[in-house]
């Protein structure tokens, strides 16, 4: 997330640079095509005719294949830089969260009972965050103590609790969402319209399918 300009903050991302096309960044700069060290075009990856990569899993794969030349890096391309954009991202993102004195974690159950618009129990939040129970009852105590989340009691069931978001909680939600999400056009801003949702069709392909084998991960 960045301040309303759009533009991601400096220095947020590893390194002090941001987020290229290839995914990685050499001395701050975004990074751009390259030639192999033969001094030949081609694409480093090896994924198929292109530019060469100069992202941080390219210069890992280049290392693997100079030990197993025969080694498919193909899955290591796509899983190795997924996980690096998100703990890119992430780690930009975290930045808001910590001014405001929340972790991503606490933030996501927020956004929780706001986005659903109604109660919630603590069943429900760990359900709709991926997370355990004991944790979001960890989070909920220091939620409630802040002012942000209260909770009411089930007159049915008095082991029931019923949780909604304070005036406080809500303002804090509906003030971090527009910089969270003006960081990530920003940052997305290097793929165009169209990149964008072929990637994230992709990527909604990817997810479905290891959900349907994996079940969501809790934390």
């Amino acid at each position: 997330m960045t301040p309303t300009n759009g533009r991601p903050p400096a220095g947020d991302a590893a390194g002090g640079g941001q987020a290229g096309a290839g995914g990685g960044t050499v001395e701050g700069r975004p990074t751009t095509a390259d030639s192999r060290a033969d001094g030949q075009p081609g694409n480093e990856s090896g994924a198929g005719p292109g530019p060469a990569r100069r992202d941080t899993v390219a210069a890992v794969v280049r290392q693997w294949r100079a030990v197993h030349p025969g080694l498919d890096t193909g899955p290591m391309e796509v899983i190795g830089r997924i996980n690096r954009c998100a703990a890119l991202l992430q780690q930009a993102e975290d930045a808001p969260l910590r001014r405001a004195g929340l972790s991503r974690p606490e933030f996501d159950l927020l956004g929780a009972l706001r986005r659903t618009g109604h109660e919630l129990t603590p069943g429900d939040l760990a359900r709709e965050t991926f997370s355990s129970g004991a944790a979001v009852t960890k989070r909920l105590k220091h939620l409630t103590e802040r002012g942000l989340v209260e909770r009411r009691g089930d007159t049915r069931d008095r082991r029931v609790a019923h949780l909604r978001l304070t005036d406080t909680g809500r303002a804090l939600v509906d003030g971090i969402l527009p910089e969270q999400l003006s960081y990530e056009t920003a940052v997305l801003s290097v793929l165009a319209p169209e990149g964008q949702g072929d990637l994230a069709a992709l990527l909604a392909d990817l997810l479905s399918g290891l959900e349907g084998r994996m079940g969501p991960v809790r934390a």
